[in-house]
């Protein structure tokens, strides 16, 4: 599914309260920005059972003390379900996702530090990683231009040389 196409099913499906789809919307080109950044269209995201994606607690080495929680975004069901980042012992299910749903959730799981997104199938060892407070400040600055738009429509639009 292309990205347009992402972007208008979160639309459609954002709670019709007369503002929720506007503010999609509005963020739309800085989610696609960072999608187009990535190789695939959707990621497969593993999940319990009661449908909550599955988030790792990295720690530092040096500093112990530091610690993150990402989600792996997996390029196919394969590599989610048998690669080394799938745990063992629970009950978890690879589901794909829209990347650009990927990145709108990024937004809402507040404990999450990033996404790491895994480009090449059967490679692991490498990835994309994707920080929220990076998606975070490019959303606000995207929000920040839509209401500078909105506040002074004319400067959006070219003023025609004739006029007068």
């Amino acid at each position: 599914m292309n990205l347009d196409r992402q972007v208008q099913l979160l639309i459609d499906n954002a709670p019709q309260d007369g503002q929720t789809p506007g503010i999609v919307a509005a963020i739309a080109p800085a989610l696609k920005q960072l999608a187009l950044q990535l190789r695939h269209s959707q990621y497969y995201i593993l999940q319990t059972l009661n449908q909550r994606w599955m988030v790792t607690a990295l720690r530092n080495r040096a500093q112990p003390d530091l610690e993150k929680q990402v989600i792996y975004a997996f390029p196919s069901v394969k590599d989610a379900s048998n690669g080394a980042y799938a745990p063992k012992d629970s009950q978890a299910v690879a589901v794909p996702v829209p990347v650009i749903h990927i990145l709108f959730q990024m937004v809402a799981i507040d404990t999450l530090d990033s996404v790491v997104f895994f480009e090449k199938s059967g490679d692991v060892s490498a990835g994309t990683e994707v920080r929220r407070q990076d998606l975070q400040a490019l959303i606000q600055a995207q929000l920040q231009q839509h209401l500078q738009l909105q506040s002074n429509p004319l400067k959006s639009r070219p003023v025609p040389p004739d006029l007068a």
